[in-house]
């Protein structure tokens, strides 16, 4: 057992890799009730052409990580989640661009929780009735997203940013492509990519170190799994341009919904130390134009143009990077213009040290506050971790971080030519 000890931020984690491959690490919390635990796969909706070391490179129809998330928790003898209930804990899973998280969180019970974590997600149990029982379900999941007005402004503006990359197809595939998903394509992907060497266990909270691995240790060697090589990823080349400057959907929405995307030029540039560094340089640079502190967002709120739903955000993964703000507005194209003409002006003249120093230490405030919430290290752990990160580095980086890399984020990030627009207008009835 490696202990990893981070001074600080008086933390202190137990890692371990076990035989079949699988990552295990815990964080132990002292006075702390509540424990949290994730079982990830590095496996998400992006996730569609892949080969395994030794194999053929092969396409599978979009959504079935999605797919398999929600198979998992059916079983021969019922429902999972009945199961996590009469042990006393709440039980959920989630399927990203890049990963799937299935976790339970509880205050009793748990080692006994743990265990049912563990083995339900190592034991699928799929058939061809309740493989098409599921396309129905997935379907109305589909048909209901694409009714919802943050929904489609948001992953429409994926997609007119993005031509081929898969991040722009929804995480729960088409009603075509949930249509070609079968028992035994399930079970193909699922021995692919839930093999332990591409998984995580993270267990956050009230435990003892010891008795998590001698239980997880116990559960694994009662179980075999066949040796896998690396999993191979592939993307058809993306364009740096955007694929459409600008997407209009009508649905009867109070007010419309405006949301303006920047992709980046060089998404997969750099190792993960650099990536991290450029995301949280991008984090800085936003929160200082367009956090709800800056003067841009009170001038807009003032102007009637936002609402508190205003918000921004830096996605990143393998292949693809892209800024997103945006949020309910009266005015979609005086929004649009008021923003370019501030972007504009801040690149000609660069941040204020005063207003980069105040982003710099609400960051670091925000981040010192999630490390009190065990549902939040779990899931940041996990996202750096899949990335070749450490969730524990990022506040070196906020703290190191330099007024000119957020003036060079600034003007690197914002060209005209690399944004494009997602609007949900009003419909007429």
């Amino acid at each position: 057992m490696e202990t990893l000890s981070y001074k600080h931020v008086e933390e202190t984690l137990y890692r371990e890799v076990l035989d079949n491959g699988l990552e295990v690490i815990v964080l132990p919390k002292e006075g702390f009730h509540k424990t949290y635990a994730t079982f990830s796969t590095k496996y998400g909706s992006i996730d569609n052409e892949f080969a395994v070391e030794g194999q053929q490179a092969e396409r599978v129809p979009d959504g079935i990580a999605h797919f398999l998330e929600h198979k998992m928790f059916e079983e021969p003898e019922g429902d999972v989640f009945a199961v996590f209930a009469s042990q006393g804990a709440s039980a959920n899973a989630y399927t990203t661009f890049d990963r799937t998280v299935y976790l339970f969180s509880a205050t009793e019970k748990i080692y006994e929780n743990l265990e049912t974590l563990i083995n339900f997600v190592q034991n699928p149990y799929f058939t061809d009735e309740n493989v098409n029982k599921e396309k129905g379900i997935i379907e109305q999941e589909i048909n209901m997203y694409r009714d919802n007005a943050d929904w489609r402004v948001y992953f429409g503006l994926i997609d007119a940013l993005y031509h081929h990359h898969p991040v722009h197809i929804d995480i729960a595939g088409t009603v075509d492509s949930i249509y070609q998903i079968d028992k035994e394509t399930l079970y193909h992907c699922y021995e692919t990519f839930y093999h332990p060497s591409n998984m995580l266990l993270f267990v956050v909270g009230g435990v003892e170190a010891e008795e998590v691995f001698r239980l997880v240790k116990r559960n694994q060697a009662a179980k075999s799994f066949k040796p896998q090589g690396e999993i191979h990823r592939y993307f058809q080349d993306e364009p740096t341009s955007v694929k459409i400057p600008r997407k209009v959907s009508q649905l009867p929405v109070s007010l419309p919904k405006c949301m303006i995307g920047f992709k980046e030029k060089h998404a997969a540039a750099g190792s993960g130390k650099e990536q991290l560094r450029r995301e949280i340089a991008t984090k800085l640079m936003l929160e200082t134009l367009i956090g709800p502190s800056s003067a841009l967002y009170q001038h807009l709120y003032e102007q009637s143009l936002i609402s508190d739903s205003f918000g921004h955000e830096y996605n990143a993964g393998k292949g693809y990077a892209f800024s997103v703000m945006g949020g309910d507005t009266q005015d979609p194209d005086v929004l649009i213009d008021a923003i370019k003409t501030a972007i504009q002006e801040a690149k000609s003249s660069g941040v204020p040290e005063a207003v980069f120093q105040r982003a710099k230490k609400k960051k670091i405030g925000s981040y010192l506050r999630m490390l009190n919430s065990p549902e939040s290290i779990a899931g940041e752990f996990t996202r750096y971790r899949f990335r070749d990160n450490d969730m524990f580095d990022v506040l070196a980086c906020y703290e190191n971080c330099t007024l000119d890399e957020v003036n060079e984020r600034l003007r690197e990030l914002f060209d005209f030519e690399q944004m494009a627009v997602s609007i949900v207008e009003q419909s007429a009835n």
